[in-house]
């Protein structure tokens, strides 16, 4: 007989949808073998019950014979020797449907027996693993909604144990129910020949018995096909149990082999390393759904991924939908409030943003290194993990930091010396550096065991301590993140330059060589090194706003400015030479010249690092005209306030001379002799003024005499 189709014993523990839905494909199946028996056990119970309605059964059961090839049989459809056999049958049949009942002790033993124990005991106990498989799969997907919701806040040992264990256990007993349920539906493969056979057979074994006279109508023909209809039955039967026991011997295997797997965290990592070779990966993540403007749940989704598509597919759905395209995507892991082991991938053109938390740290690691190389492209290659293995090499070779720069830059050709504007404080990484730097080592330019700093943290923290304790004392509330209503210094809505860029902090690290060359690309090396090294993805997201006075870097979401970095102390700025989404820039502390610190910050873009810088320049360009204007604008101010107090003075010498020269007068009219009376025998009045200057003039002559 032809090959019979089976379920995959070996895909139970992943429980996909595609391993769900052949599931039900082989329980339709056997709803309709069971439908179909039903009928067959029917007419062949109308036999039994009754010689008189013998005839009609057996025309019955002939006529069920012959529409076997009617049947939408999802599985044994297609079985032509089945179906010729049954034809077969259904033809004696139908002959002996006038002839005598048969012997209700012979229909009992040879025809009733069979099939009554395939419906009886067969199918029931196929429908009892159902019901436990159901069940236990239902335990399954608690215990793991279970362990998925524990508090990254909250860690308790006890309850993340008692977690680990029911995961544990639910998923032993779903996988060994999966499997028995599998060995159950593929062994009734078997069983439905037989079942179908063996009362065919014992019935017409009974009519030949019972019909000793009906010789003529079973020749030696019809004999010897039954018995090879005989030999078939026993030839399946010993197909069935060689196939059982291969089956048994399988889940044995299966349930040594996956024991380990049953845990959702890794119980050991040394023993399984991460693959960041893989441009390929399917299985089972949460995605977090908004619900609301602040709320949002997750559902567990079955993920794969096809082609540069990021694909999601529920257990009952046939086919799989689009979540999101990851060709030029970026994926970084991220921290979630209550979930862990999420990372985030987001499109091209950052529009959409797609968060998922994966069972295990290695999971989720490999999941972010599979979308990283699908994002590359790598899988258009003919040996795509080959491929994706060189790329990742090459990488961690590029950011390993040389041991000095003068090997590095012996075969290079000295620098230009002509430089000018914005080219003396912004460079490009990879430039040619002068004869003197290039006898400079590495520790010259950035210290050998200097920390690494890869989350955002202001430089001032001591300003904005010291501002919070002010503010605390004066009975104002702080601001938690570090800004100020009144003393932090704002930028000036009227700037010349207002530039916005999206950039993720990579890192920061304190440097020695502010002024080098080649300082920002050793540090870009150094960073980088260390997240491949210890495995970081996770980037920080802010919007770089570029104006003539300073550098922000805002939140996206609160928009709260979380760094401010002054133009004046940037010293210079630059991007890579090969990876222009990489760009730096060295930033001079507040302090005298020995106490200074120069502190390097290392970011990524779009695409737009030589665009940053050139902004960047054209700033500080702005910047140092609107210092001449202003120092120019002051020293008028200057002139003009000299000008001003010189006349001022010149008015007040001018008055000076004045009183002097009328106070001569008084005292030059105090020495006269005293007025003559007039023509007209008047005196002269004096008027109340004239005498009061004449007595102080008299009062000055008296004190100067005294004087002399």
């Amino acid at each position: 007989m032809p090959g019979i189709e089976k379920l995959p014993l070996e895909e139970a523990l992943e429980d996909s949808p595609q391993t769900r839905s052949l599931l039900g494909v082989f329980e339709e199946d056997t709803a309709a073998i069971s439908n179909y028996c039903t009928q067959l056990y029917q007419a062949m119970q109308r036999i039994y019950d009754a010689q008189n309605e013998l005839s009609a059964a057996t025309h019955l059961t002939s006529r069920l014979l012959k529409e076997y090839d009617k049947q939408r049989f999802p599985l044994g459809g297609d079985d032509e020797v089945m179906s010729s056999t049954l034809q077969q049958f259904a033809k004696v049949i139908d002959e002996l449907s006038s002839c005598h009942a048969v012997l209700s002790t012979q229909l009992a033993d040879a025809m009733m027996f069979p099939i009554t124990q395939f419906k009886e005991r067969d199918l029931k106990e196929l429908l009892t693993l159902k019901e436990v498989f159901q069940i236990s799969s239902d335990d399954h997907d608690t215990a793991i909604n279970r362990y998925s919701r524990l508090s990254k806040r909250r860690d308790n040992d006890k309850v993340r144990a008692e977690a680990v264990e029911d995961v544990y256990t639910s998923r032993k007993k779903q996988h060994q129910t999966m499997m028995h349920y599998f060995c159950s539906l593929n062994t009734l493969q078997y069983k439905k020949k037989t079942a179908l056979l063996e009362p065919l057979l014992g019935y017409m074994q009974a009519q030949i018995s019972f019909f000793k006279l009906g010789s003529e109508n079973l020749s030696q023909q019809w004999e010897d096909f039954l018995g090879t209809i005989g030999t078939s039955v026993q030839n399946v039967r010993r197909e069935m149990e060689e196939e059982v026991g291969q089956m048994q011997q399988t889940i044995q295997q299966m349930e040594r082999s996956c024991d380990p797997l049953y845990a959702p965290c890794d119980p050991d990592p040394a023993h399984s390393p991460v693959c960041r070779n893989l441009t390929r990966k399917q299985g089972y993540l949460y995605i977090r759904n908004k619900t609301g403007l602040v709320s949002s749940s997750w559902e567990r989704q079955y993920f794969f991924t096809q082609g540069g598509n990021l694909m999601q597919q529920g257990r009952a759905e046939v086919a799989g939908g689009l979540v999101t395209d990851l060709d030029n995507c970026s994926v970084m892991a991220v921290d979630s409030d209550d979930r862990r082991f999420c990372f985030q991938v987001t499109s091209f053109d950052g529009k959409k943003v797609v968060t998922l938390q994966a069972e295990s740290r290695r999971d989720c690691e490999e999941w972010v290194a599979t979308i990283n190389n699908i994002s590359k492209r790598i899988y258009l290659s003919e040996n795509a993990e080959e491929v994706a293995a060189r790329v990742n090499q090459t990488a961690l070779e590029a950011v390993t930091p040389s041991p000095s720069f003068q090997q590095r830059h012996e075969s290079m050709r000295p620098s230009s010396k002509g430089r000018s504007g914005r080219a003396s404080s912004i460079s490009s990484v990879g430039s040619e550096p002068s004869p003197a730097l290039s006898a400079l080592s590495f520790d010259a330019l950035v210290a050998p065991e200097t920390p690494i700093q890869f989350d955002i943290i202001s430089p001032v923290s001591e300003e904005n301590s010291g501002q919070n304790k002010a503010a605390a004392q004066a009975g104002r509330r702080s601001n938690p993140f570090g800004e100020s209503g009144q003393d932090a210094p704002e930028d000036p809505e009227d700037s010349i330059l207002h530039q916005l860029f999206i950039v993720r902090f990579l890192g920061s690290m304190e440097v020695r060589a502010a002024e080098s060359a080649d300082v920002i690309s050793e540090t870009m090396r150094q960073i980088l090194a260390a997240r491949a090294i210890h495995n970081i993805f996770r980037m920080t997201e802010s919007h770089l706003l570029v104006t003539c006075d300073c550098l922000k870097l805002i939140d996206p979401q609160t928009q709260v400015t979380r760094l401010r970095f002054p133009l004046c102390s940037v010293v210079q700025s630059s991007s890579h030479q090969d990876n222009k989404r990489l760009f730096g820039f060295v930033l001079q502390t507040a302090g005298g010249r020995e106490d200074s610190r120069a502190v390097c910050y290392i970011f990524e873009s779009n695409n737009d690092g030589e665009k940053i810088c050139d902004s960047i320049g054209l700033a500080k360009q702005i910047a140092f005209h609107s210092e001449i204007d202003r120092r120019a604008l002051e020293k008028r101010k200057e002139q003009d306030k000299a000008k001003e107090k010189q006349a001022e003075e010149l008015s007040k010498q001018k008055q000076i001379e004045k009183d002097l020269e009328e106070q001569s007068r008084l005292i030059a009219a105090s020495s006269r002799p005293a007025n003559p009376p007039a023509a007209d025998g008047q005196f002269l009045l004096l008027s109340s003024s004239q005498s009061e200057d004449s007595d102080v003039g008299e009062e000055g002559k008296k004190r100067g005499e005294s004087e002399a």
